[in-house]
């Protein structure tokens, strides 16, 4: 891979069929925090899992923030596209689809970036506790792609006024976006698990 790249893991898939999933860790985290979460949500696909490049106190990030929920959005989309070109260049080594994101906090904005800025990269996302990326987005055509976002009510770090406006970004862009609040903080929950395993399934079904 080229100057792009990222370190990463990547497993095969274990089972035909089953959509290939973009691990997007949150902050402080690496290309190891998802993995478990993949299998579980999706048992049998391919996993593709980059660390982020950017440190943050010593803690890798996807993109450069200048406070909490304060983004440095010239970084955002300059991060989103050197993504684009990872999981590009992935997809041709490890012979993949274009994957569904399953991004959390931090890496659940850089997917929304993603999105936003090279839709053609995923084939859908499941946002955990994402935010509104950039303030004044391009304009994107999802083509009806398939996105949970979930959010939780106590969430200290995510305003809901915040999550509902990534939801109604993503729907006016052509997304099919299914928005749930779940009685839960900042943290993931079962009902994340659960609630991404049977999206995921029927998102699978209807590609299929």
């Amino acid at each position: 891979m080229t100057e792009t790249s990222f370190i990463h893991r990547f497993e095969p898939a274990a089972s035909a069929g089953s959509p290939p999933l973009l691990l997007l860790h949150g902050t402080g985290g690496d290309e190891n925090d998802l993995l478990g979460l993949g299998k579980m949500i999706s048992p049998g696909s391919a996993l593709l899992s980059p660390r982020g490049r950017v440190l943050e106190h010593g803690m890798p990030r996807f993109f450069r923030r200048l406070a909490e929920g304060v983004f440095d959005e010239e970084d955002v989309a300059r991060r989103a596209h050197e993504l684009g070109e990872f999981v590009t260049e992935a997809r041709q080594r490890y012979g993949l689809a274009a994957p569904i994101a399953v991004g959390f906090s931090n890496g659940a904005n850089i997917a929304a970036a993603l999105l936003l800025l090279q839709p053609d990269v995923l084939a859908g996302a499941i946002l955990l506790r994402g935010m509104v990326p950039l303030s004044d987005p391009p304009k994107a055509d999802l083509g009806g792609k398939p996105i949970m976002l979930l959010s939780g009510q106590a969430d200290p770090i995510v305003p809901a006024s915040n999550s509902a406006r990534l939801a109604a970004l993503l729907s006016q862009a052509g997304a099919s976006v299914t928005h749930k609040v779940l009685p839960a903080g900042h943290q993931l929950s079962q009902a994340d698990v659960t609630l991404a395993r049977d999206w995921i399934s029927k998102a699978d079904a209807k590609a299929a």
